[in-house]
């Protein structure tokens, strides 16, 4: 039952923050219409599904599609977002961004990424290098190619 606010009006009802972040997968525009899949599902992982997954030994979560570090932000609580999701189902580090990202210069961006954690560097260490790369580099220095990424974990 809603409650009521100062002025006896119903108070609107708060959808649970973590229902708005999610992955569109395979299907998901049937889940969108509110069709579920053969298998029951709707394609859409959203990060209170994320929540439910245990991936404890997992060190690395890569969101590298636009936005995917953003979310809504709580009073007490912090920000409820895909990254926090991932992060309070077990895994150690999350890569994601904070606006659009340009496909071109994210594959590039990846390719150097991934290669530095493939051969020793966290992935904290890999994202500062790879972001010096673009930095020095003519064709990618401006930082909406390099400045949206981050890493939040160990």
């Amino acid at each position: 039952m809603r409650g009521l606010n100062q002025d006896n009006q119903p108070m609107p009802v708060v959808e649970n923050p973590l229902t708005r972040s999610g992955l569109a997968l395979t299907g998901a525009n049937l889940g969108i219409a509110g069709k579920k899949q053969p298998d029951g599902t709707d394609g859409i992982l959203t990060a209170l599904e994320v929540l439910a997954l245990n991936l404890e030994g997992t060190d690395l979560v890569t969101l590298s599609a636009c936005e995917t570090g953003v979310g809504d932000i709580q009073v007490g609580e912090g920000v409820y977002s895909l990254n926090r999701a991932f992060q309070e189902a077990g895994a150690k580090s999350v890569l994601s961004t904070l606006w659009s990202v340009a496909d071109d210069q994210t594959k590039l961006f990846m390719q150097d990424f991934y290669t530095l954690v493939l051969n020793g560097d966290t992935p904290q260490q890999a994202l500062q290098k790879t972001q010096l790369k673009f930095i020095h580099d003519k064709n990618l220095q401006d930082p909406f190619f390099w400045a949206a990424f981050t890493v939040v974990g160990i």
